[in-house]
């Protein structure tokens, strides 16, 4: 019998949602408002997570302590995407990171901007784990994660 080569079926896919936030991210949203980040605090091994969770991942425990935690941060890593795939938030170049906020113990993942991307090159040189960051707020915030537009190197 004679090898076939495969057939290849092309096509796309849309899932339109509704995500029923709950009381901990909707608190946590509508405090970035007024340029506040909030983290929630696990009573159990004392870590502050952001974003806030209703419970600690690590111990299982109901988290109820609000902390708020600077806007300030150093980057743990990053990766410069220049290519298009579906879903994306935003045109290529852009920078993802995981950003640990001072005064928390976990990364919270966001976009390091205010860098030049013309030259993708040179951003190796500018752009580096340990780097320090802060968040670069939107003038008009709507109570979402966007309200930070990026971090932006201190």
């Amino acid at each position: 019998m004679a090898k076939e080569k495969p057939k290849i079926l092309e096509g796309s896919i849309s899932l339109p949602y509704r995500w029923a936030l709950g009381p901990v991210f909707t608190r946590f949203f509508e405090e970035l408002k007024d340029k506040k980040i909030m983290g929630t605090k696990c009573p159990k091994c004392n870590r502050v997570l952001v974003p806030a969770r209703k419970f600690c991942p690590r111990c299982f425990e109901e988290t109820t302590e609000w902390v708020q935690v600077s806007d300030k941060g150093t980057i743990r890593t990053w990766s410069l995407i220049t290519f298009e795939f579906s879903g994306q938030p935003m045109p290529p170049p852009y920078i993802s990171g995981l950003i640990d906020l001072d005064g928390t113990d976990v990364a919270l993942s966001h976009f390091i901007g205010g860098i030049d991307l013309s030259n993708i090159e040179k951003v190796k040189d500018r752009v580096r784990i340990g780097m320090r960051v802060e968040a670069k707020w939107r003038d008009e915030r709507q109570g979402n994660i966007h309200d930070i537009e990026y971090f932006k190197p201190v």
